[in-house]
């Protein structure tokens, strides 16, 4: 069923780049979602008047939230769309993520009211009839919430849309909540003597609320700005490595304006003996090889590197020791010597971990050098990197 409607609702679809493609996606999944949560909110509702169970009727207005949030959604992909113009240059990407904060607002607003709603009614609990027609078609509103946690997921993962997913991971904790409904009403008929409805409303609640603020956390993060994706970075500095006049890749840095807008940065090692000129060709063929095959428009600084020098590689060498016997994982770029004067000045970057302090790091490694090097002078950087671990 996913696939038909992609192939019948959806012009070129795998283009998902163009923002026309991702507009017909959001699009679809919205209206979809839509349907799907007022009929379920229609059947639900009246099954809970029928039966009196606050659980079902509290989980049938979660399904009229959903399709509040996918109006939401709606709007946002529209905005979101929306080219890129003189007072926004990077495009109007982000706008997903405003609106898709609204989808976890919403989630907690939901929560919050059937928690309040199931503590009552354990405190003041009523009888709640099971009626056999009524179990069933909850069991078939499972399956119904089943099949549109997967198409949303299906469809986030194809754009990578942060809204998708949410509404995905949305239907399939309104899974859990359904069948939590259902149970209770098992449990009335066959134990009674507890007010499982209420409890039933409580945990219900209680994961909404979980879900709310896992989605929130995601969104939020995005927004903030959260390390780019592992799988990306090492296929950048995989591509860039390909050319054999790029020594070594670090300073990974990837800017997310939206689902395919994405721009980085990354500096790259050369032998300082190359042509200025020659150099700069490298770095432009990579630029675009990166821009081609992983839609990040990449600027690349170039840092050179006297490959001929053996002290450079002793003094490299020798702190490479002094940190590998604090912490493995740090690393040393950019190493070179230069002249102020008639003072050689050792200088160079280290990346640490979040982990490490810098300060401490900082007194460590230079009385460690002072030691071995009393005369020489280091200008040493120290550094946390931008994708979430050392590089």
């Amino acid at each position: 069923m996913t696939q038909w409607l992609i192939r019948h609702f959806i012009k070129n679809p795998d283009d998902v780049h163009d923002n026309t493609v991702r507009l017909a996606y959001g699009n679809l999944s919205s209206i979809t979602g839509i349907v799907c949560n007022i009929l379920l909110f229609l059947v639900k509702f009246a099954i809970g008047m029928i039966s009196g169970a606050v659980a079902v009727t509290g989980d049938a207005f979660n399904n009229l939230t959903d399709a509040m949030s996918c109006l939401i959604s709606l709007i946002g992909y529209r905005f979101a769309a929306r080219p890129a113009d003189r007072d926004h240059p990077f495009g109007h990407g982000r706008l997903e993520y405003i609106f898709s904060q609204a989808i976890a607002v919403m989630i907690f607003f939901v929560g919050g009211n059937l928690l309040v709603t199931g503590i009552r009614h354990i405190i003041h609990p009523e009888e709640q009839i099971f009626h056999p027609v009524v179990f069933t078609v909850l069991l078939l509103t499972i399956g119904a919430k089943l099949w549109l946690s997967n198409f949303n997921r299906v469809l986030g993962k194809k754009i990578d849309s942060v809204a998708m997913l949410a509404s995905a991971e949305d239907s399939r904790n309104d899974v859990l909540a359904t069948g939590i409904a259902a149970l209770s009403m098992l449990l009335a008929k066959f134990v009674g003597k507890m007010p499982f409805d209420g409890i039933a409303a409580v945990l219900v609640a209680l994961y909404i609320l979980w879900s709310g603020y896992g989605i929130a956390g995601d969104i939020l993060s995005r927004m903030l700005g959260r390390p780019a994706d592992h799988e990306l970075t090492e296929k950048i500095r995989a591509q860039l490595k390909e050319h054999p006049e790029i020594l070594s890749v670090h300073d990974v840095v990837i800017h997310d304006y939206g689902a395919g807008r994405m721009m980085g940065t990354a500096h790259i090692v050369m032998d300082q003996e190359m042509r200025f000129v020659d150099a700069h060709e490298v770095a432009d063929r990579a630029e675009s090889e990166i821009r081609r095959k992983f839609r990040v428009d990449m600027t690349l600084h170039m840092d050179p590197v006297d490959l001929k020098d053996p002290r450079r590689a002793g003094y490299e060498n020798v702190l490479m020791d002094i940190l590998k016997n604090e912490d493995p994982r740090i690393t040393i770029h950019d190493l070179r010597l230069k002249k102020e004067g008639e003072a050689e000045i050792l200088v160079c970057e280290i990346l640490l971990p979040f982990d490490i302090d810098k300060e401490q790091m900082k007194q460590i490694v230079r009385q460690k050098l002072s030691e071995q090097y009393p005369e020489l002078q280091a200008k040493i950087h120290f550094e946390h990197g931008y994708t979430g671990e050392t590089e």
